[in-house]
């Protein structure tokens, strides 16, 4: 009696996680410009107090960590819009800003206040952070990475 395990490849999981990656990192830069902006110990201590490398503040380091949570939920965006066949470049961008509204909702206003605490970090919010500015950050993060992944699925 013979035994087949299926196998999925690459290019035959949902959506394209290179474009994922890139959406996600173009997005979260272009949210980190308006931190910077609007509210710069976000990105210098809060974010980098996350995984203990801030206080000090650290710009640097709170640049580093925010670009890489951007590639990875850039990547569950990809196999999100991907499962379920968003193909055009305005609903790709629609649902970028939704995905950038639930992040805002259950990893900013939710996650981060108790991870912060939980390491105790000087730049804990409390719980829950409904913060406004932090919806539109996330919104613009989301709007980007919709953009940047309708450009590219098909071409990397």
């Amino acid at each position: 009696m013979s035994t087949e395990t299926p196998t999925r490849t690459v290019d035959q999981v949902a959506g394209n996680w290179r474009a994922g990656v890139v959406g996600g990192v173009v997005g979260a830069a272009a949210m980190a410009v308006l931190v910077l902006a609007t509210n710069p110990p976000t990105l210098a201590v809060a974010i980098p107090s996350l995984y203990t490398l801030a206080p000090p503040a650290n710009v640097g380091a709170g640049l580093f960590v925010h670009i890489s949570h951007g590639a990875v939920l850039g990547v569950v965006f990809a196999g999100l819009v991907g499962t379920f066949e968003v193909d055009s470049a305005g609903a790709r961008i629609g649902a970028g800003v939704g995905w950038g509204v639930v992040t805002w909702g259950v990893l900013a206003a939710l996650v981060m206040p108790v991870w912060l605490s939980v390491v105790g970090s000087p730049a804990s919010p409390p719980l829950p952070n409904f913060a406004l500015p932090s919806l539109l950050w996330h919104a613009v993060f989301g709007a980007v990475l919709g953009g940047v992944y309708a450009a590219l699925a098909r071409r990397i």
